[in-house]
């Protein structure tokens, strides 16, 4: 199945095209309406100029939809959608697409095409190079809720395009106690406390993710004894006490029932050091919300 047919539908993300529409037209764009005749019209070419992962092509006819339903999106030969779409290339003036109609709202929705594409592509080519550190071993790559308010089921789509995983997408598809959830828990309690949690939530919903934070191998210890716990998150450890977390979980028998989680300042330049530490999933918040956009233009012709 291509990336591009995963791309999210018009319908769950018309609400967002329409605000970024409204907070940048207005009631009008003064510059095209007094510099571009009315019956002017163009194409406009959409240029990757930096190396990466394209990414949000899909969503460049939508916006155009919505600014005039005269504006088509035209694929560039050889260069299908289906090809290109998350797609990692070395090329530094890479043809996307092309768009031809009318040169006012060609003109008016540029900055939206580009704000939606430069981000989503930056989203997936960081996510891709925090993939790419950790091949060779057992971990994969997790975002986190940490998206741009409104933009979330797009940036989980990026990190996908950039070969990461998606965590839950929302506080209502999966339970995951945090710290401050567990704050008032004593140690000697934890188990029994979580233990209820996780039989209510198999009462409600059977397949329902079930996931705890720890922040020490003493909390480790009391939530493996869990029956139901999926994932245990390692909040903030270094790599030793990671390392030390596996071989604890592996001795209570529950390698292939409870996978292990790192979270907690992970980087380029460290990512790779707790995959090694046998943990099987690294949750990275800085591939969605520090994600720098790629270097995208859209060359106008006449």
């Amino acid at each position: 199945m291509s990336m591009s047919s995963q791309f999210p539908k018009f319908e769950q993300i018309n609400q967002i095209i329409q605000l970024a529409r409204r907070e940048d037209l207005g009631q009008d764009d003064l510059t095209s309406r007094l510099l571009i005749g009315p019956d002017a019209v163009g194409v406009g070419t959409l240029v990757q100029k930096e190396t990466g992962v394209t990414c949000g092509l899909p969503i460049v006819e939508m916006i155009c939809r919505v600014y005039d339903e005269r504006l088509r999106v035209e694929p560039i030969p050889g260069f299908h959608l289906d090809v290109i779409e998350a797609r990692f290339s070395e090329t530094r003036t890479l043809p996307l697409l092309r768009i031809r109609g009318p040169l006012q709202p060609l003109l008016s929705a540029e900055r939206v095409i580009l704000n939606f594409v430069q981000h989503l592509s930056g989203v997936a080519t960081q996510t891709h190079r925090f993939v790419r550190r950790v091949e060779g071993t057992a971990a994969k790559i997790y975002d986190t809720r940490k998206t741009l308010p409104g933009l979330r089921v797009l940036d989980k789509y990026a990190v996908r395009c950039g070969g990461g995983m998606n965590h839950r997408t929302g506080l209502f598809d999966g339970l995951l106690a945090k710290d401050n959830h567990l704050a008032g828990v004593a140690l000697k309690d934890l188990a029994a406390f979580l233990a209820r949690a996780v039989s209510q939530s198999h009462s409600e919903q059977p397949e329902r993710l079930i996931e705890v934070e720890v922040d020490s191998l003493e909390q480790l210890r009391e939530v493996l004894k869990v029956d139901g716990v999926q994932v245990i998150l390692l909040d903030n450890m270094d790599c030793p006490k990671m390392q030390s977390a596996v071989e604890l979980r592996d001795r209570a028998g529950k390698k292939a029932k409870v996978a292990l989680e790192a979270s907690g300042g992970v980087t380029l330049e460290t990512v790779r050091s707790i995959a090694l530490t046998g943990v099987e999933r690294i949750s990275v918040g800085a591939i969605t919300h520090s994600a720098a956009a790629l270097d995208i233009s859209l060359e106008i012709e006449t």
